[in-house]
């Protein structure tokens, strides 16, 4: 061993005195990996992401029997060397590996009650639908497991819009190797539709399909009074009452394996219907494969038992059987999930998905999703080239932009090189349109396990705590949208990037009122609006509160401590504790009522404006709020009228009208929409945006080095 060492000195001192004597020249340090059996070949161009360090004008060649790890200095000479970033420059260390480092986790990998964008993103590459959308398209769509997509035209939607007749594709296999037949499909639609969790997504197919506005299934049962409660149904129900429910769920979903067809009765026509079915929940289960595995056996004798489960207690939240280009590997909840190639994947390489889109089994033979809520941490992966992307908040954008070395066009897919750094290792992608947002959401009726709410302190306002319908009060309510500083969270949490919304709908969007009224940052307002909550005993005793946000969710915390200084700068009495919650459990406490104040957001599903005001007046955050019934009664007369209405300028008033009321109620802390930024990478290829998009689909993806 010592004398292979001074071996390598001898040749890197011989190396060093050759140069030398050509010209005077710069010192580069490279650490130099050697592996066995492996020709060293030196040459000028010395790039941190290649295997070899070459020096261009001398060569020198050496056999090397064992694995030694050297850092040698080789002198360059001052010609100029390959400008870094040129094509083929940037090499993936690992090109058949994908890491993708962000926070947050999936709840459910369940495709009927999944209504999360971390397990969506898991969904959408291992499990399919019957059709997908069209690349960057948001608004057109390709066949999947479908052999076309349905129109009036080519007889797959009837002339009235109420019946959409799908032609499934044949010799498809999931994961495990059952046969994908028209009544899988049949049997996951109506799955759903029975489970009709109260914080999934099945709202969005009920509605349509069965016409049921409340977004439960059981809408028709006692007038709904045992919607979400699933032991009050199996109490209160009769037999006969469940069993005609489940049938008519059937009528409506129709299989015919003989004809590989699956047909959809809506019971009304529904323009965003093909949208709608285009997400995860609308992606095939393998029937024989879920009853297996303790799902629902199909019987509408035993239907009621799967309703409502809950994420916790549902048989499939930890398993998934697709017929997609990924299998699960596994999945270690809050630290990652792992995807593989299907090799046996159905695609042939002559079928691209979309026009000159991906084709046959992956590029990316593995996927790695990891959960690291501390920026820092995921900042330093980014920087030692250890993952193609990581989540960046929004605040930390300009840390990251010293290390940009091209920028890059979402819609051309166009880059240029950064003029200021044009060896910069990352690529961004700049001014991605927002459909989301983040909200403050203020709970009117905190739920309580016997009497008790972890939460909310002693449960009296008496400085120590404050009672479980602190919220129902409209001045506290009011109080607290005057004592949010818009603007401060706009240049902190959104680095002056975000655009304030001043209702549930979005900017730019059908029914958003640019006119509407908008709560302002005013101390003084507040300060009134809390002598006059609870005639006088919030400003007499003060309240102590919890708010919660998602771990490693700056921008979310940030929210937090704003409102959390403002309050106590009116009066220290008024104390607001902010809690960082790992996602699954934020999200299983938010939708048990539990968290009084939430930092939270929401992506639409579908690029229309029911799918935010519903969500936000009637659906999924009424419900979360614990919304008074009249209230909620108030906003579902819009809701209905909006949705209903096939004017758009007659749809644009009803939606100026709601906003108008949510103004009044105050039921929520409006914040603003702001860009998106993707950083990558430069050896990634093939990334491409959709507006509404539930993460990535690495089906599309390469990587420099690969194939």
């Amino acid at each position: 061993m010592l004398s292979k060492k001074w071996a390598w000195f001898a040749l890197i001192v011989l190396v060093g005195s050759v140069i030398l004597t050509a010209c005077q020249a710069e010192t580069v340090e490279v650490t130099r990996v050697v592996t066995e059996k492996e020709t060293v070949v030196q040459k000028e161009t010395v790039v941190e992401t290649v295997v070899e360090t070459v020096v261009e004008q001398q060569t020198v060649m050496q056999t090397v029997q064992q694995t030694v790890v050297e850092t040698v200095v080789v002198t360059v000479p001052p010609e100029p060397a390959e400008e870094a970033g040129e094509a083929g420059v940037y090499v993936a260390p690992d090109p058949e590996t994908y890491t993708w480092v962000g926070f947050g986790d999936p709840d459910t990998l369940d495709i009927n009650l999944n209504y999360e964008t971390a397990g969506g993103e898991l969904i959408m590459n291992v499990a399919e639908g019957l059709i997908f959308y069209d690349h960057t398209d948001g608004t057109k769509f390709v066949p999947q497991l479908a052999t076309e997509v349905p129109t009036v035209a080519n007889g797959g939607i009837s002339e009235d819009g109420m019946t959409y007749t799908f032609n499934i594709r044949q010799g498809v296999k999931f994961h495990n190797g059952n046969d994908l037949t028209p009544s899988d499909f049949a049997y996951t639609f109506q799955r759903g539709l029975l489970q009709s969790d109260p914080n999934g997504p099945q709202w969005l197919l009920i509605e349509p399909i069965m016409g049921f506005s409340s977004g439960d299934i059981t809408e028709q049962i006692a007038d709904g009074a045992y919607a979400g409660d699933a032991t009050a149904l199996k109490e209160n129900a009769t037999p006969e009452e469940l069993a005609a429910l489940c049938e008519d769920v059937k009528s409506h979903i129709v299989a015919d394996d003989e004809n590989w067809t699956l047909t959809i009765y809506l019971a009304q026509p529904w323009g965003p219907f093909l949208a709608t079915i285009a997400q995860g929940w609308g992606m095939a289960m393998d029937e024989q494969w879920a009853v297996e595995n303790g799902a629902w056996d199909g019987s509408c004798d035993t239907w009621v038992d799967a309703y409502a489960p809950g994420s916790e207690n549902d048989p499939l939240t930890d398993k998934i059987n697709g017929t997609g280009p990924y299998m699960l590997d596994h999945w270690t909840p809050n630290e990652e999930w792992v995807l593989v190639a299907n090799e046996n994947y159905w695609r042939a390489a002559d079928e691209p998905v979309w026009e000159n889109g991906p084709s046959g089994v992956a590029r990316i033979k593995r996927v790695v999703v990891k959960n690291i809520p501390e920026w820092g941490t995921r900042f330093a992966i980014l920087q030692a080239g250890d993952a193609e992307a990581v989540s960046v908040p929004t605040a930390n954008r300009p840390q990251v932009d010293q290390f940009v070395g091209e920028f890059c066009d979402y819609k051309t897919f166009e880059c240029q090189p950064n003029p200021d750094n044009p060896n910069g290792p990352l690529r961004k992608w700049g001014g991605l349109p927002s459909v989301s947002r983040t909200n403050v959401f203020m709970n009117f009726d905190l739920s309580q396990d016997e009497g008790v709410n972890p939460y909310i302190g002693s449960g009296q306002l008496d400085g120590n705590g404050i009672p479980p319908d602190f919220f129902t009060d409209i001045n506290v309510r009011r109080a607290f949208n005057h004592c949010f500083d818009y603007e401060t969270f706009i240049a902190d949490a959104q680095n002056g990037e975000g655009v304030r919304n001043n209702g549930p709908i979005i900017k730019d969007m059908l029914g958003y009122n640019e006119d509407g009224p908008m709560y302002e940052y005013d101390l003084d307002a507040c300060a009134a609006e809390m002598e006059a909550a609870w005639d006088g005993q919030v400003a007499e005793n003060g309240f102590r509160v919890q708010m919660a946000y998602n771990t490693g969710n700056v921008t979310r915390q940030t929210a937090c401590e704003i409102l959390q200084n403002n309050l106590a700068t009116i009066n220290p009495a008024y104390q607001i504790e902010c809690i960082g919650l790992p996602w699954p459990t934020m999200l299983r406490a938010f939708r048990a009522g539990q968290l009084p104040l939430t930092a939270s957001g929401w992506i639409e599903d579908i690029h229309d404006p029911h799918n935010w005001a519903q969500p936000f007046t009637v659906g999924t955050y009424a419900g979360r709020q614990n919304l008074p019934e009249d209230l909620k009664a108030q906003f579902q007369e819009y809701v209905t009228a909006g949705v209903m209405a096939s004017d758009p300028a007659e749809r644009e008033q009803i939606y100026f009208d709601l906003q108008q009321l949510f103004y009044d109620q105050a039921i929520q802390i409006t914040l603003s929409q702001e860009t998106g930024v993707r950083y990558e990478q430069r050896w990634m290829k093939d990334w491409f945006f959709r507006v509404g998009q539930f993460g990535g689909y690495f089906y599309a993806y390469g990587l420099e080095g690969g194939m």
